[in-house]
């Protein structure tokens, strides 16, 4: 299905309000999983609108108002109230720039909260901001640590991004060779999973979507990628997340934000950066068709080759349940 890019986002925030936020609230989210379908990343755009309509439909308790829990000039630590991530993760940027423009640097912790998106849609507000930021976020047990079968990591992503005179640089990683909206999606469209990504419940090898959810996903960069996925969830525990969080609830968000001015002036270290990533791009490549890239310059063309076009592709599947869903009838009807 060829939507507009328009419909896409009208479609989006119908199925948000149909689940009881508000305009503003359901403008926010759909504005992040549109930016997502921009990208190439289609789990994480309309398919991941489906999953949060399903979350907020199978939760009994409702959600509460996000609400700062302590504070301090340079720090802020969260309550989520149980709301979407997409949300608490705006809130978290915009005092984080906010106390990083005061007072040079800001770290924001969060909890209660669950899917948190694509951390480079921060990164780029806070890189326009001029400040260079790290995010890391993690959640339920769903990655195998290196060597083993049965999940005790979340995908845990991790992101940093500095800004540039030109091209900000943005390295978002997921910590796991399998992202949940991965396997969601695939799922829904009866795919298989690649090979070595995941394992069934009994910690068989699989390529079934629907064993993997109910398994474990495979750690991202062997027992180095598991070392970094345990200290993203250090990361997340410290902010308040429970030891052990609930399938998509009681996620940890953590910001970090620093103005380089702290250290330098802030347009020649932007200067830099711009100047160091053309000599990244003027690496000699091993293959001369592929020129060597910068993080983020990727999410950069797809999301302008798709703005260009005006346009974007949907699963008929997905399209379909979440118009459902924006005419007030549930996703399966």
């Amino acid at each position: 299905m060829i939507l507009t890019i328009a419909e896409a986002r009208s479609l989006v925030e119908a199925g948000m309000m149909a689940v009881d936020h508000t305009r503003e609230e359901a403008q926010v989210i759909a504005d992040h999983l549109i930016d997502c379908e921009l990208r190439g990343l289609g789990y994480g755009g309309l398919s991941r609108a489906l999953s949060v309509i399903e979350r907020i439909r199978n939760t009994a308790t409702p959600r509460r108002p996000i609400s700062i829990l302590q504070e301090s000039p340079v720090s802020a630590s969260l309550d989520g109230g149980d709301n979407v991530g997409y949300l608490v993760g705006r809130r978290c940027t915009e005092i984080a720039i906010d106390k990083a423009r005061a007072f040079g640097v800001a770290v924001i912790g969060a909890s209660k909260t669950w899917y948190t998106g694509m951390y480079s849609y921060y990164l780029e507000r806070i890189t326009a901001a001029g400040y260079a930021g790290m995010i890391a976020g993690s959640g339920v047990q769903k990655v195998a640590p290196h060597g083993g079968t049965e999940g005790r990591f979340g995908t845990n992503p991790i992101a940093f991004g500095f800004p540039s005179a030109t091209t900000p640089v943005i390295w978002d990683i997921g910590t796991a060779n399998l992202m949940l909206g991965e396997a969601a999606l695939a799922s829904r469209l009866g795919e298989p999973l690649p090979e070595g990504r995941a394992f069934a419940p009994d910690g068989r090898p699989t390529r079934d979507p629907d064993e993997a959810l109910k398994g474990a996903f495979a750690v991202w960069g062997g027992h180095k990628g598991s070392g970094l996925a345990m200290v993203v969830q250090l990361l997340g525990m410290m902010t308040g997340q429970a030891t052990s969080p609930g399938p998509q609830r009681d996620s940890g968000l953590f910001i970090l934000v620093v103005n380089p001015q702290n250290f330098t002036s802030a347009e020649d270290f932007m200067q830099r950066v711009s100047e160091y990533s053309d000599s990244v791009r003027a690496t000699r490549p091993l293959d001369p068709a592929r020129p060597v890239r910068v993080p983020f310059e990727r999410s950069i063309a797809e999301r302008n080759k798709r703005l260009a076009a005006g346009t974007i592709e949907v699963a008929d599947t997905v399209h379909a349940a979440l118009a459902r869903v924006a005419a007030g009838a549930p996703p399966g009807a």
